[in-house]
């Protein structure tokens, strides 16, 4: 009795690549079912990984870049060009890039998680070295940042000069915002008024409110309660100067919140669009086709909880999974507040892959070999349930 698996994860933040994970959870499984058909396809939802997997899904090609980091020490980041046309049949050169590989949480060390300080600049270096390397269309992915500078760093790289009520350029950084007196876009790079950027984004993320960027996100960057208010304030004045120098609103634009706030600096001073991410990914990774020869999904992600079904993978994988009927596990390194809440939402089964307590630490260590145990377990469950039935239909 074989079986058709489709393995289909995001990363693990800090720890796991979605091939990784996809790598890790084929060698559980293999142990299960010697012989089963595997096909593997890590998800990318805008970012860790997300150049990687279109570029992988393209045969397109990889470029690196020293940049500035979030906490301003050179890191080395990458772009990369499509190497087939674009949907639709969309001739232009695109490049591929993802915020995270020059501003993410995981290059900011974890003594400075401060998001009043840290910057995107090196985001802009990013899309500058890709209009200078030829662009002409730049898809932008949005995630895992470690910044909530609503990508104020991003538009200083490329031009555009914020100011206090002296006239002096703001310090990098969120809270540096709330001092926001004029924005001048006259120096702002002339190509990006030509230049097609979309910007793939988590549509649920707002720039401001209760349910803004700083107050939700602000505290997994290492927020204080007084910093989270002093960010809060910071967007407000931010997207009201936006507003007066483009005449953009960006505090109620879907997605505008995306990556501490990078989603508004795209659509507000960049002259770029936002998008669901998934409708730009999907275009690339086309996860439908490989559903309809599959038995089984499983996917994974470092944490599942409430949070999941507004627009992270596992919830994703397993919408479009459920449209054919396929059942759908998902594994995950935390189990957080509000996880049932994915039940309703295609997902048919969750478990951890921590077997005992541990330290972060220990647990990043042990990440592959814990998700291809936990892998192994979950199969070996199914296959228990497959010889069940067939045993009952005899």
């Amino acid at each position: 009795m074989s079986i058709t698996v489709l393995v289909a994860p995001s990363g693990f933040k800090e720890s796991l690549s979605a091939d990784e994970a996809a790598d890790a959870i084929e060698k559980g499984i293999r142990r299960a079912v010697p012989d089963a058909h595997i096909i593997k396809a890590p998800m990318a939802d805008g970012g860790e990984g997300f150049t990687k997997a279109l570029i992988n899904a393209t045969q397109g090609t990889l470029h690196e870049v020293m940049v500035t980091g979030p906490v301003g020490q050179p890191v080395q980041a990458h772009f990369g060009f499509l190497g087939t046309r674009g949907a639709n049949g969309d001739a232009k050169r695109t490049a591929v890039l993802e915020m995270a590989s020059a501003a993410g949480l995981s290059l900011v060390p974890r003594d400075q998680r401060n998001p009043c300080l840290t910057t995107s600049y090196g985001v802009g270096e990013l899309v500058k070295a890709a209009l200078d390397a030829g662009a002409e269309r730049i898809l932008l992915g949005c995630g895992d940042s470690g910044t909530n500078d609503g990508g104020a760093g991003m538009a200083q790289a490329l031009g555009i000069k914020l100011l206090d009520s002296a006239g002096r350029v703001l310090d990098a950084g969120g809270a540096a915002l709330g001092k926001l007196s004029a924005i001048d876009i006259s120096n702002r790079d002339p190509r990006l008024e030509t230049v097609q950027i979309d910007a793939a984004v988590n549509w649920h993320n707002m720039l401001l409110g209760e349910r803004g960027v700083a107050r939700v996100f602000g505290p997994q960057k290492g927020a204080t309660p007084e910093q989270v208010e002093i960010l809060a304030h910071a967007m407000e004045n931010y997207a009201h100067h936006i507003g007066l120098a483009t005449g953009i609103d960006v505090g109620s634009a879907q997605g505008a919140g995306a990556s501490g706030g990078l989603g508004a600096a795209v659509l507000g001073l960049l002259c770029g669009k936002l998008h669901p991410r998934y409708e730009i990914v999907m275009q690339y990774l086309d996860l439908d086709r490989y559903l309809t020869d599959a038995d089984l999904v499983i996917t994974a992600e470092g944490s599942l909880d409430g949070q999941t079904p507004f627009g992270k993978v596992p919830a994703e994988v397993a919408l479009r999974a459920k449209k054919r009927g396929t059942p759908v596990i998902a594994l995950a390194g935390t189990i957080g507040k509000g996880v049932r809440l994915n039940l309703d939402h295609g997902i048919d089964a969750f478990a951890s892959i921590l077997s005992r307590p541990c330290s972060l630490e220990d647990a990043i260590d042990a990440a592959p070999k814990l998700l291809a145990h936990a892998s192994e377990d979950a199969v070996r469950m199914v296959m228990i349930g497959m010889l069940m039935n067939h045993r009952m239909a005899a």
